[in-house]
C-alpha cells in the first residue's frame, strides 16, 4: 500500500521526518518497505515565460527562445517543438538540473547555437495526458497551471510528496486504505484522527423504478449496494484528485472511475461503476457463471468463466467478474448519462480463487481475498455520491 503524505495530512498532522515517520510505525506494526521522494528525481525545474522566438540559422526546424525564468536576464534555450509560442508558460530544465530516470541536463550547443538547459514535454517529467488533460502528448507542455516565471515545478505538478509503501499483512486488510494508515498513524504519533465528514447525499426518484438487484449466492455475497447518478458529464476529474491517484500508483481516468479507484484507496472497499445503459433488463443478478460463459474484461482480454466463478450479470449476459475486474460491455464512456456505482461485500475465497485462476490478480481481489468489513460498503457508496 502507497501512502501519500501530503494526503495522510488531510487525516491527521504527522510532523515527524520521513525516517522518523517509517521507523516507528515499523515499530508500531505497520511495516514500511520502501520510502520514495518524488522531489528528489527533479531538481532545478522551474516554470518559464517564452519572451522572444527566432529561426535557428542552421536548421529548419529549431527555434531560439529566450525564457524568463525570473532571473537578471533571460536564459537562451534551443529547441525542436513546434507548439511553443511568445508568452507561453512552460516547464524548463536549466543548466545542471535533474529530470525522473535520472536524466541530466547541462548547457551546451545545438548546431553551433548555445542552449542553456531545456523546454520540458510531459514524459520527460514523468507525466501524462491522464495527469494534465489539456496538456498534448508530443511536444511542449504548457503550462495552464496557477504560476509564474521562476517557480519551482515540483509542488505545480505534485512531485513535492512523500510516498510511504507499506507491507500489509493478510490479518490487516483495514490497514489497505488511507483511512486505516493514518488511524495506525494517529495511534503511533499521539496525534488527532480527523475522518471524512460523510454526508449523505439525498436522491431523488425511486431507483427501483430503474433497476433491480436479486444476490443468487448470499454466501459467496453476503451484500450488495448500488446507487445510481443520472446525468452525468464525464470528464478530467480535479487536479487534486488525479495527482493523489497518482501518488498512490493509479492511473487517472476519468471522474467517475477515478472516483471509484480514490474511494477504494481512501476506505479500502473496491467500487466499481457501470454503464446503466448498457445493464439489459434494467437488473443486476450477482450469480455464478453458466457453463461455457465468456467476458472481455476492462483490460481488453477474453475470458472463459467457470460455474464456481463468481460474476455480476445483467438480466442476459455477464458484465463484471465478482471482486475481480469490470467487463468492456458496461464500462463507462465519454457516452455515459447514467452510471450505477456498485459497493459490494464478496466472499475472499472464492474472489482469490477466481483472480488465480484467470491470471488477473487486481487492486479489488487483493483486498477481498484478505475479508473485508461489510458495514463498510455503505459508507462507500456514500463517501463516492459526496464526491460526485
Amino acid at each position: 500500500m502507497r501512502l501519500s503524505r501530503k494526503w495522510l495530512s488531510e487525516y491527521t498532522t504527522i510532523a515527524a521526518s520521513s525516517k522518523e515517520y517509517a521507523e516507528r510505525m515499523t515499530m508500531t506494526g505497520s511495516k514500511v518497505e520502501l520510502i520514495e521522494e518524488p522531489s528528489e528525481s527533479i531538481k532545478n525545474v522551474v516554470v518559464g515565460r517564452v519572451v522572444a522566438m527566432e529561426r535557428h540559422p542552421n536548421s529548419d526546424h529549431l527555434w531560439i527562445c529566450q525564457v524568463d525564468v525570473a532571473k537578471e536576464e533571460p536564459v537562451q534555450i534551443v529547441t525542436g517543438a513546434q507548439n511553443v509560442n511568445v508568452g507561453d508558460l512552460v516547464p524548463v530544465a536549466l543548466h545542471k538540473s535533474l529530470l525522473p530516470g535520472g536524466v541530466k541536463i547541462e548547457k551546451g550547443k545545438l548546431r553551433g547555437v548555445v542552449s542553456n538547459g531545456m523546454l520540458c514535454s510531459l514524459s520527460e517529467l514523468g507525466l501524462d495526458t491522464h495527469d494534465f488533460p489539456y496538456a498534448i502528448e508530443d511536444g511542449i507542455f504548457i503550462l495552464q497551471e496557477d504560476c509564474k516565471p521562476g517557480d519551482d515545478i515540483r509542488p505545480i505538478i505534485g512531485a513535492d510528496d512523500t510516498i510511504v509503501e507499506f507491507e500489509i499483512t493478510n490479518n490487516r486488510p483495514d490497514c489497505l486504505s488511507m483511512i486505516g494508515l493514518a488511524r495506525e498513524s494517529a495511534a503511533t504519533f499521539g496525534t488527532e484522527l480527523r475522518l471524512p465528514d460523510l454526508t449523505p447525499v439525498k436522491g431523488t426518484g425511486d431507483i427501483r423504478e430503474h433497476l433491480t438487484v436479486e444476490v443468487e449466492n448470499p454466501e459467496l455475497c453476503p451484500r450488495y449496494t448500488a446507487r445510481m447518478i443520472k446525468n452525468i458529464k464525464i470528464g478530467p476529474s480535479p487536479k487534486w484528485l488525479r495527482q493523489r491517484l497518482r501518488a498512490a500508483g493509479v492511473r487517472p481516468i476519468n471522474n467517475i472511475v477515478d472516483i471509484t479507484n480514490y474511494v477504494m484507496l481512501e476506505y479500502g472497499q473496491p467500487m466499481h461503476a457501470f454503464d446503466y445503459a448498457c445493464l439489459e433488463g434494467g437488473k443486476i443478478v450477482v450469480r455464478t457463471a453458466r457453463e461455457g460463459e465468456t467476458i472481455n474484461t476492462l483490460d481488453g482480454t477474453p475470458r472463459a468463466l467457470t460455474p464456481d466463478m463468481l460474476v455480476i450479470a445483467d438480466a442476459v449476459k455477464p458484465v463484471g467478474v465478482a471482486g475481480v475486474m469490470g467487463g468492456e460491455n458496461s464500462e463507462i464512456t465519454e457516452n455515459t448519462k447514467y452510471a450505477v456505482f456498485e459497493s459490494a461485500n464478496f466472499n475472499g475465497v472464492s474472489i482469490r480463487k477466481t483472480a488465480i485462476a484467470l491470471g488477473m490478480r487486481t487492486d479489488a481481489s487483493s483486498r477481498f481475498e484478505k475479508g473485508l468489513d461489510p458495514e463498510n460498503t455503505v459508507r462507500a457508496l456514500e463517501r463516492a455520491c459526496q464526491l460526485v
